[in-house]
């Protein structure tokens, strides 16, 4: 059984999914240009679970080196501040 990776930091602080850290169930990583969380959301509120750990659930980057049948392989992920996939590489 695969296990989900981590988003280990995200320094998009205009997510609502981001109080301290991923606080988001999972994550998508997704874009049409550049890889970017597709879970971003940008609200007056603070939403998910109480503690930061959040994980990648889905990436729709085929290219990138950790992408396996639609799951990430890589252990964690780090997202910058504009909701970018730091962790994404093409292979």
């Amino acid at each position: 059984m695969m296990t989900l990776s981590l988003v280990a930091s995200c320094a998009t602080t205009a997510c609502a999914f981001n109080n301290g850290g991923c606080t988001a169930g999972a994550i998508n990583v997704g874009g049409s240009e550049a890889a970017t969380c597709t879970t971003f959301i940008e609200l007056d509120a603070r939403a998910g679970l109480s503690s930061a750990n959040g994980q990648v659930g889905a990436c729709k980057r085929l290219e990138c080196v950790h992408n396996s049948d639609l799951l990430c392989t890589a252990g964690e992920i780090t997202v910058g501040d504009t909701a970018d996939c730091l962790t994404y590489s093409v292979g």
